[in-house]
């Protein structure tokens, strides 16, 4: 569970590091809301992973009022207000640290210190036996990825077989 906290609490660095950015750009005077915590932090995913649940047409449905919405749990758990600032500033690095355009820059940098962080943890916490495996599978697919492969000799049949197996 430490290892969570870790990421947690790197969330709640980067989502107060924005919103201090965030206030430093605008001109004149605003509302200052308070620092997001590391128990806030854990409430926000808490209720997001609980959204899953009980799904519902929109965020601000979760805290109406309307009888046949109404469910005290998301009010007495977040306020409104606090759980869309957190969204709104949610932020994995600082952006002041972003490679410049002429650089050959790692796409996902901005996730990057989270996925060290969990291949530190998993490095960790995970020790894989000799006898592991690995299982692969082939759907058919049209889409564009970055990461898709071409296999011109393997037929659309014979990978409907793979997936059933």
């Amino acid at each position: 569970m430490s290892f969570f906290t870790e990421i947690f609490q790197l969330l709640v660095e980067q989502i107060n590091e924005y919103y201090q950015q965030h206030l430093d750009r605008r001109a004149g005077p605003s509302r200052r809301l308070p620092n997001i915590t590391l128990p806030d932090m854990m409430t926000f995913v808490a209720l997001d992973l609980q959204m899953e649940h009980e799904l519902k047409h929109t965020l601000h449905d979760y805290w109406s009022r309307l009888r046949q919405l109404h469910n005290p749990f998301y009010g007495k758990t977040m306020t409104q207000d606090r759980f869309f600032n957190t969204m709104h500033f949610l932020h994995f690095a600082d952006n002041s640290r972003r490679p410049d355009e002429g650089e050959e820059c790692d796409q996902p940098w901005k996730l990057r210190t989270v996925f060290d962080k969990l291949n530190e943890a998993y490095a960790k916490f995970y020790n894989p036996s000799e006898h592991l495996v690995v299982d692969e599978v082939i759907v058919k697919f049209k889409g564009r990825v970055i990461f898709k492969q071409y296999i011109p000799k393997k037929t659309f049949w014979h990978q409907n077989l793979q997936t059933v197996r």
